[in-house]
């Protein structure tokens, strides 16, 4: 599935023989060059505006919202003040729309002076003064998503550009180019990256612009990137995030065996905090995404945010699940019949494992779920189980789990511990 922001106009295949060609260079290059930099030992966690503040560069008229430097300086603060760096929200990143629409008679890429009037060098020794990294966004296309100058024909000078700002992640779309392309585009930028000598988290979009699924080279991604984009760019709904849960759901098998410390499948950002979820939906969106080893990146407005919202992104034994060392990826091991509930299992480095028991259905009253221990791929007869969102221990369990959960998108979180 593409991403909605996909334009028409990308470049049709030339010939051929034009793909061969293509397709040989980028073996080669991938297997000449594999990005190391030592990043993502566990799945990144910070803050990305696109979900909620989009392309608005208005600051005449909206200056509360438009994507300037100091929305994200503002963002940045909250970040490091409301405790959410305290639990490993670090990265504070630069979508689509930051720069001019033409590049500089030097051929740089000239930051929009509206909205950063210092530079974007200037906005990030503000945000790592304050003890946080900094990401920006580019594309391999000739043009970003939203029409901005893209990288292609400028990989090294570009690269070069962002490492002597001080920039800590590099988001690469791949808007405006042809999937054959990929092969070779991709992993330059891998190579352009390690050869700056700083370390940068390099997320890729390549995936998510290839309609086959069966002809994504994972092998090669995760050779050359930190985190990919699978699907579609979420939206601000319940139905939004449900159908990325039911994707990863469907596709493990393709996913799960590339995921690990270094590399991670993304299935985009957290809208915890936004206008789209109710409390339980909220909940279920944390949970799945820490299931999922994805990465933490909050889209939403850190200075309007309810108390429960708060206490959903900031909840420490769910994101401990999602920072468990040995970084592998949780599974749909369940699904009913009439798809109105399923269960999902993640195998933890202390030989434990967290659960999430999911009701999908809008009908009716809550009501009582029982996934038995071989359902959940768990090889117990007894396990002691906590549940990690009442932060509670529920004692020995015999067999399996029971809980009740309402309609419409809930979940209950456990940590189940075998008894040996």
């Amino acid at each position: 599935v593409l991403p909605s922001h996909l334009p028409l106009s990308l470049t049709p295949p030339t010939s051929s023989q034009d793909m061969l060609t293509i397709a040989f260079l980028g073996t080669l290059l991938t297997t000449c060059v594999s990005l190391d930099n030592g990043l993502a030992k566990t799945p990144p966690m910070g803050w990305l505006n696109w979900e909620r503040y989009r392309c608005n560069t208005d600051c005449k008229n909206d200056p509360y919202n438009c994507i300037s430097a100091d929305l994200f300086l503002t963002m940045a603060n909250h970040i490091v003040n409301d405790g959410y760096a305290d639990v490993g929200y670090e990265y504070v990143n630069i979508d689509d729309c930051w720069m001019e629409r033409s590049r500089g008679a030097d051929g740089k890429l000239v930051p929009n002076p509206d909205l950063f009037p210092e530079g974007v060098d200037g906005l990030a020794k503000k945000i790592h003064a304050l003890g946080l990294k900094i990401g920006i966004y580019e594309d391999y296309g000739t043009h970003t998503c939203g029409g901005f100058p893209g990288t292609k024909g400028h990989v090294e000078d570009d690269i070069n550009l962002f490492a002597e700002w001080g920039i800590d992640s590099l988001k690469l779309d791949g808007c405006y180019d042809n999937v054959t392309d990929f092969p070779v585009g991709y992993p330059l930028v891998t190579k352009a990256l390690n050869a700056t000598g700083r370390p940068i988290l390099y997320s890729c979009s390549w995936p998510a612009y290839i309609r086959n699924k069966d002809t994504i080279p994972y092998g090669d991604i995760a050779a050359n990137c930190n985190l990919w984009r699978n699907y579609g760019d979420i939206q601000d709904s319940w139905g939004s995030v449900q159908s990325i849960i039911n994707w990863f759901g469907d596709n493990h098998g393709d996913l799960a065996s590339f995921a690990g410390p270094g590399n991670w499948n993304d299935p985009d950002m957290l809208l915890i905090g936004d206008y789209g979820l109710s409390e339980e939906q909220s909940k279920t969106q944390m949970a799945m995404w820490a299931m999922m080893a994805a990465p933490l990146y909050m889209s939403n407005d850190l200075r309007n945010i309810k108390q429960w919202q708060k206490d959903i992104l900031m909840n420490q034994e769910v994101i401990n699940v999602n920072q468990d060392p040995l970084g592998k990826q949780g599974r749909r091991v369940f699904q009913d019949a009439k798809k109105h509930y399923e269960y999902w299992t993640r195998v933890l480095a202390d030989g434990s494992y967290a659960v999430v028991m999911y009701r999908r259905d809008t009908g009716g009253l809550p009501r009582k779920y029982t996934a038995t221990f071989d359902v959940l791929k768990i090889e117990a007869k007894s396990a002691n189980v906590r549940d990690l969102y009442l932060h509670r221990d529920l004692g020995v369990m015999t067999g399996g789990i029971t809980a009740v959960l309402p309609p419409s998108g809930s979940c209950r979180m456990f940590k189940v511990t075998p008894l040996r």
